[in-house]
């Protein structure tokens, strides 16, 4: 029988429907199903703005009481992308926020390991604030346990999955990663991808850390130039152009990666290429 793929999908900021990933995974599953006729992908999505909404429709209600303010959908995004980063923004201090955060997505890594196997190469897309989430979560995996906190202890498991020893792809979308590496010396020292342990369940994998950018989406730039760090680690910058007649001129472009043929695409090879590797088939 053959081995699967678990793949967690982490959306960005703003407050999407709950089931946010429907469409990219329709899509994967197409273009797979039709590159190797076989069903061999376990999806889980990490609806991790639930942890917020209500706070932000408060605020979002209370700061228009005493006035009428222009460019509604433009501030409502922008409202809700602050909010998020600043709720969940991880510092010195215990954050509950960042661990409830990390607590769902633990418990999708959880799911994935029961359906795909626990050793299962794991599968990474991420859109937005979701490349943070997702950074961070596998950075205090592999290189700050303190920072993990109760909660996400109470639902992390113990199997090579969930340890995140099986990282083999990375996919990170209109991601603000380079301005969230100010917070570092230097700009810090992203995540390995794919994990360093990996080479026990899967000796000679080299795996693959894409980040996609669209030169008109004003939150979304280029990783490899940070330092010399990322340079090795993300193995490319892909620009894009998403989004149709309406969107991809401009910074609405933000949130049309995942209907984006080209992203797809690549998602799809490195997906398949994984299969074969990981199966033994050329």
């Amino acid at each position: 029988m053959a081995q699967k793929i678990a793949v967690a999908i982490i959306h960005g900021a703003g407050s999407p429907k709950e089931d946010f990933a429907h469409s990219i995974i329709k899509r994967i599953k197409q273009r797979f199903g039709k590159k190797l006729n076989k069903e061999d992908l376990v999806f889980e999505p990490v609806f991790w703005s639930s942890v917020f909404e209500n706070e932000e429709r408060k605020l979002w209600e209370r700061v228009q009481q005493q006035t009428e303010l222009d460019y509604h959908w433009l501030r409502r995004f922008v409202v809700e992308f602050l909010a998020d980063a600043v709720a969940y923004q991880p510092s010195s201090e215990a954050n509950p926020n960042y661990d409830k955060v990390h607590s769902l997505l633990a418990q999708c890594l959880s799911r994935l390991q029961a359906k795909a196997g626990s050793s299962a190469p794991l599968c990474v897309i991420s859109h937005s604030l979701g490349s943070v989430v997702a950074s961070n979560y596998f950075h205090d995996l592999q290189t700050r346990h303190d920072n993990i906190g109760q909660l996400t202890e109470r639902y992390a498991g113990h199997t090579p999955l969930e340890k995140g020893e099986t990282l083999a792809l990375f996919y990170s979308m209109g991601s603000p990663l380079a301005l969230w590496s100010l917070r570092f010396n230097d700009f810090g020292v992203p995540i390995n991808v794919p994990s360093s342990a990996i080479q026990n369940y899967y000796p000679n994998f080299e795996g693959e850390w894409l980040n996609f950018y669209d030169k008109d989406d004003i939150l979304a730039y280029p990783l490899k130039g940070l330092n010399r760090h990322y340079q090795k680690a993300v193995t490319g910058d892909v620009e894009v152009n998403a989004g149709g007649m309406l969107t991809s001129w401009n910074p609405f472009s933000h949130v049309k990666y995942d209907t984006d043929r080209t992203v797809i695409g690549y998602l799809v090879d490195g997906l398949v290429r994984t299969w074969h590797e990981i199966n033994g088939e050329a």
